[in-house]
């Protein structure tokens, strides 16, 4: 999880929200959407959590063309209360935990060029929409997303929100869930990536570890490329639980100068769904060293 940029631009409220300015958006960006939908649409049944489908339906997403935010939250309001808000990049953590505590996820208006398909470094309004948004309709993990940004809010004031980023990263970002037929994706990370939604189910490259949460405040991650380890939860509920139920202060003073966990690392103690090969990092470090000798 990386939020936080430096200077707020002049076009910025105080809590850095802007119009999303719908009508600008030309013919060709609602065509990238409907092609970034329509393409993972059609990837992801059978993958993904079923409350994310349920929450496209919910939420009308289907509708062509890059959805209206004016639109999309008066059904999002209805169904959990929470909204979505434009914002012109990535903002201050303390301003990120504040919209989430508040029910309001910050989103980029901007979508990704034809250059840009595959990846792109800053998250675009598909990523932030398409990603994240379809399980806020879920009341569960509406109250999930709620309870972090609380959570942040406290962790800036410990001096925690290091550990805390960790359990966004491998939760909200790139967790996996536990569904009664195998694996399921849910992370916005994962849905939003058509590489990465069969990379992480399908491939014996990384590993898949079952959800700890002192474990997973712990353990370092990848924000260049895919994941070598995704945690996984038992559910929703389970994955709420543990976040209002854990006092996080003493947690945080216990992990105080605990060594950091490699992002391929596996421990005697973890439950291992798998045990990745962890062929594709390993290949991809080759030809970088190749590269740069």
């Amino acid at each position: 999880m990386t939020h936080y940029t430096t200077v707020r631009p002049p076009e910025a409220a105080p809590d850095w929200t802007i119009p999303q300015d719908w009508e600008r958006y030309s013919a060709d960006e609602h065509a990238m959407w409907d092609h970034l939908f329509e393409r993972q649409t059609r990837l992801l049944p059978g993958r993904v959590a079923p409350a994310f489908l349920e929450g496209l339906d919910i939420l009308r997403l289907s509708k062509p063309g890059i959805p209206d935010f004016a639109e999309l939250n008066a059904r999002l309001m209805d169904a959990t209360g929470w909204q979505v808000v434009a914002v012109p990049g990535l903002v201050p953590d303390a301003v990120f935990f504040d919209h989430l505590a508040n029910r309001r996820f910050v989103a980029g208006r901007f979508i990704r060029t034809p250059e840009q398909i595959d990846y792109l470094e800053e998250p675009d309004i598909f990523h932030d929409v398409f990603g994240h948004v379809p399980l806020l309709a879920n009341p569960v993990f509406a109250d999930y997303m709620e309870a972090y940004g609380r959570g942040g809010q406290r962790a800036g004031e410990l001096g925690a929100i290091e550990r805390l980023a960790r359990l966004y990263w491998y939760t909200v970002e790139f967790g996996l869930l536990r569904g009664a037929d195998g694996l399921q994706i849910y992370g916005a990370g994962i849905v939003s990536s058509f590489s990465e939604s069969i990379f992480a189910l399908d491939d014996p490259s990384p590993n898949r570890i079952a959800f700890d949460l002192r474990r997973v405040m712990r353990t370092l991650y990848r924000i260049d490329d895919f994941q070598q380890t995704y945690f996984v939860i038992d559910s929703f509920e389970d994955l709420l639980r543990q976040t209002v139920e854990n006092d996080f202060a003493p947690l945080y003073r216990a992990l105080q100068g605990a060594n950091d966990i490699g992002a391929a690392d596996v421990l005697d103690s973890d439950r291992v769904d798998h045990r990745g090969t962890q062929d594709y990092a390993h290949a991809k470090a080759l030809s970088a060293g190749k590269h740069n000798a």
